[in-house]
Parts: structure tokens; C-alpha cells; sequence
């Protein structure tokens, strides 16, 4: 047997270039286990291939330990089957490697793609909660079957990387400002651009991730390295000195002059006395020389010889200065060290300098802290009391340090109209049959109680009504609960053909 697109190509066809490509180019119909095709191919032998199947995609267990989960991938999930079509070098390599299948099986894969597909999900960015159905799949099941590894990898990093910048969010409080710096430590190129984008879902600022910010719209944070400090020798090397100040009413003719002047004026000050002594001037070379190239937003990364004697003194010079000149600068960053501690005296060197020189807002100045932070280094901070605005976080955040991976999965749960049910002597591991509404409960303060599940077949919960609620599994876990809200959770992000052709 085989199956032509029909009519349902050129729906196909609309339906890719509304949607558009996948983030990442290599997600092809071909991303999938070898065994998916062995079933398609089995599948469509016996000709079952066309059999109406509904499978979930749900995971079993909250990831870190944790009480909730934040579900994403969804928007690549739809962007992967609206442009679901083999193409010709892909039937070809698939020949290869199953000489045994028969060409019409061939001719049957030339012709599929997703437009008898329906996809009913949660919406992406929600909080979510093992069992229930992230996304509901129903379709012919050669096809659907086809779809199950790439949605399981499109969902799972996607969910557990939002889920870490949820929680990192929540550790840190909603006043300060997070920048996910994981670029470098990502697992490869696609684990880094993904990263990027779902910390920003899951409740980050920023990101120091170019192209990340280019594809997504992502803000970009970023200060410079040590390298940039170290390669400074001497003031001797900064060869254009000028700068015009903020309003362009007249030019500063020796900005480093300036800088100096100031930084005399630091260690000479009675609230500062004794405070700092001789800085390094390397160091003031490269803050002076990085401020006359960005005198607007300023920011210093302090920590390369000494924070406190030479790297605080430096940068609130070259600030000064920029004062001067109209400008505020930014802030500095903090790398290493005691992090609680050092935040704490830069904040009383920024008001000593704010009340000595009268210069409103200075002992505002933003600091910012990085060093292989994650919520357990911030709780910490936390409890021991700092004076941080903002974290750069990378490593522990974007390769999910904790947990390797959320661990969903895509089980059929019902086959032409009829429930299935996967068994196992591991509870946990049990399917729940049947093709399932899910709701989510609120009680009178507009919190939410409970989700449910019921079958497709019953009525619908009401608000004001008494229901009992079940769990699936330990008999002795029931509720009674009167919802004064009922939310449905799933939603319908991908009609089937005949949906799609009646309201094109």
C-alpha cells in the first residue's frame, strides 16, 4: 500500500511557511531512533500503519528534588512536524540501511507528513505536574510513531533548563537582575542557543549569548574579561584621550588626566583615609581605555589583581570622571572571592563616595556577581547577607548540574477508539489508558488546587460543583474539592487536515 499527499500537500506546504523552520536545521524528519522506522515498516506490512492511535507525552517525576516543573519545547515540536516531509536523499539513505523493506514502503514514506496529525498541548511556559499530559498526540500511528523520539528530545532539555531558571529565579527573588553566561560551558552549539532561549522563558534577563539575542530578541549583557585588564601594560598606551562629553557641548581633551585627578581625589578623601593606597595603573589603563570606548555604560570587572586596594579605586575614578562628563557608569562585576563580603564593602566605598563628593545615586551603583554560581551559592548569600544586584550564572545552569535529564515520555494510550495500557512491576511506570481531558482546579483565593485528568467521554468539571478527586495509583489518596475556577489544560495547537482545510 501507499499514500499519495493529496490535497493535504499544499495544506502541508501552508502550514510550513506560516509556522517557519526549526530553530535547529539538523531537526529532520530523520532525527529519530532506528526502531521507529522498523515499526513503521512493520506497522505498514500488516497494514496497520493507518490505525488511529493517541499517545501522551508526560514525565514521571518533578526534576532537582523539586515541586514543580515548567513545561517547554512546545513551539519547536510544531515547527518540526509543519515542516515533517522526507526528502529525497533521506529516502534514499533509509533504502540503505533497510534493504529488507520492501520500494512501496518507500513510496509510502515519500508521501507522509503530519497534516492528519492533531496536537492538543499545555501551553508552553505553564508550571506542570508529573502524570498529566504535556501534549496529547493522535494521528495515523505509523506516522505519530515517527514523531516520539524528536518531541521527547525537543521537550525534555527544553522543560529541565526552564525548570533550573525558574528555580534560580525564585532563589534569587524577583528585584535582582539574572544573566545566563552558559555559552561556553553548553553542551555544543544547539545546547547553548537552547539554553539561552528557555532561561529567558523560565524567568532570566539577559543573555551573553550573541546568537541567541539575534534569533530570539533575547537582551544582551556583557562586561569584558580579564584578558582585557591583563593586556593592558601602562597609561602610555591609551593614544586618543579625548572625549566629548554626554551633551556634545565641548570635548575633553584628556580624559586620562581626568581619571587621575580623581583617583587622587579617592585617596586623599577624610572618609576614605587610609582606605586605598597605590593602585595598579595597568588596570586603570584598561578601565580607562574600556570607558573611552563605552562611556555609557561603563562597567568594570574588578577582580583581577586586587578588588578592594586596587580594582574598586580604579573603577570609581574612571566613574567619577564620566560624571564629569555627564555620563553614569554602569557598575562593576565581581568573579571571585568572597563574594558576600566583597559586595558588601564595594557598597560602602560607593555611599563614602556618594556623600564625600556629592554625587547623588553613586552608592546605587550596580554590582554584579559570577563565579560558578547556582541556587545553593546564592541561598547561601542570601542567608549570609550581600549587597548584589545581579548574577551572571552559566555553568551549573545551563548543563543542569543536578539532574541530567527530566526523563519524559510518549506512551499510546488508545488505538482505534480502544484504551491500552502499558504495564510494570514498577508502579511508576504504569500508562494511564485512554485519550484524557486534563483540568486544573483554583480554589477561592485563585490558587490552584489540583489538576485531573478524565476520560474524553465525561462531562466536563464545573465551578461550585463537588468533586471527588482520585489518585491514579494509591487508592488511599482522594479528595473532595468545590473548584470556584476550572482551567483545561490541553489546547489544540495543531489541527488535523480536515480541521485545517475547513478553516483555511
Amino acid at each position: 500500500p501507499s499514500v499519495g499527499a493529496g490535497a493535504n500537500g499544499s495544506l502541508a506546504a501552508a502550514a510550513r511557511a506560516q509556522v517557519g523552520p526549526p530553530t535547529n536545521p539538523m531537526a529532520t524528519a530523520l532525527l529519530t531512533d532506528q526502531y521507529q522506522f522498523s515499526m513503521a515498516y512493520a506497522y505498514w506490512k500488516a497494514g496497520k500503519h493507518a490505525d488511529h492511535a493517541v499517545f501522551d507525552l508526560y514525565f514521571r517525576k518533578n526534576p532537582f528534588g523539586g515541586e514543580f516543573t515548567v513545561f517547554a519545547g512546545l513551539e519547536e515540536c510544531i515547527k518540526f512536524i509543519a515542516n515533517f516531509k522526507f526528502t529525497e536523499d533521506e529516502i534514499s539513505f533509509l533504502q540503505s540501511v533497510m534493504p529488507m523493506c520492501e520500494d512501496a514502503f518507500f513510496d509510502y514514506l515519500r508521501g507522509i507528513d503530519c497534516s492528519d496529525v492533531e496536537v492538543y498541548s499545555i501551553p508552553e511556559g505553564s508550571v506542570v505536574f508529573p502524570k498529566v499530559p504535556l501534549m496529547r498526540v493522535e494521528g495515523p500511528v505509523a506516522v505519530v510513531q515517527l514523531l516520539e523520539t524528536p518531541f521527547v528530545n525537543l521537550i525534555n532539555y527544553a522543560s529541565l533548563v526552564t525548570t533550573n531558571a525558574a528555580r534560580h529565579r525564585h532563589v534569587a527573588g524577583k528585584s535582582k537582575v539574572l544573566m545566563e553566561f552558559g555559552l561556553r560551558r553548553a553542551q555544543g552549539p544547539d545546547g547553548a542557543i537552547s539554553a539561552s532561549k528557555y532561561c529567558f522563558m523560565g524567568g532570566f534577563d539577559a543573555t551573553s549569548n550573541v546568537l541567541a539575542g539575534h534569533l530570539f530578541g533575547i537582551p544582551l549583557r556583557g562586561t569584558h574579561s580579564h584578558a582585557y585588564v591583563s593586556s593592558y601594560m601602562s597609561l602610555d598606551e591609551i593614544p586618543d584621550r579625548t572625549l566629548r562629553n554626554k551633551d556634545g557641548s565641548k570635548i575633553c581633551k584628556d580624559f586620562v588626566s581626568l581619571v587621575k585627578e580623581w583617583l587622587c581625589k579617592i585617596q586623599a578623601a577624610d572618609s576614605l583615609r587610609n582606605v586605598f593606597g597605590d593602585t595598579n595603573q595597568s588596570e586603570l589603563a584598561a578601565f580607562a581605555s574600556y570607558a573611552l570606548a563605552f562611556p555609557s555604560s561603563f562597567l568594570a570587572l574588578v577582580d583581577t589583581y586586587d578588588v578592594m586596594r586596587s580594582g574598586i579605586p580604579n573603577f570609581c575614578a574612571v566613574a567619577l570622571a564620566l560624571h564629569d562628563l555627564g555620563y553614569k557608569a554602569s557598575g562593576i562585576r565581581l568573579d571571585s572571592g568572597d563574594l558576600a563580603y566583597l559586595s558588601i564593602e564595594t557598597r560602602k566605598v560607593f555611599h563614602a563616595i556618594e556623600k564625600e563628593f556629592n554625587i547623588p545615586g553613586f552608592g546605587k551603583m550596580v554590582i554584579t556577581a559570577s563565579n560558578d554560581l547556582n541556587e545553593e551559592t546564592i541561598d547561601a548569600l542570601n542567608k549570609q547577607g550581600h549587597e548584589v544586584d545581579a548574577f551572571g550564572i552559566g555553568t551549573y545552569l545551563v548543563t543542569c548540574y543536578s539532574q541530567a535529564a527530566l526523563g519524559c515520555v510518549f506512551k499510546l494510550v488508545e488505538i482505534n477508539s480502544r484504551p491500552r495500557i502499558k504495564l510494570s512491576e514498577d508502579v511508576a511506570k504504569v500508562s494511564i489508558p485512554c485519550k484524557k481531558r486534563c483540568f486544573r482546579l483554583y480554589g477561592k483565593e485563585g490558587y490552584p488546587l489540583v489538576d485531573i485528568m478524565i476520560r474524553e467521554s465525561e462531562p466536563s468539571p464545573k465551578a461550585g460543583e463537588r468533586i471527588l478527586c482520585r489518585h491514579p495509583f494509591l487508592e488511599s489518596k482522594r479528595a473532595y474539592v468545590v473548584p470556584q475556577h476550572v482551567e483545561e489544560l490541553l489546547h489544540c495547537y495543531w489541527p488535523g487536515s480536515s480541521e485545517r482545510s475547513t478553516t483555511s
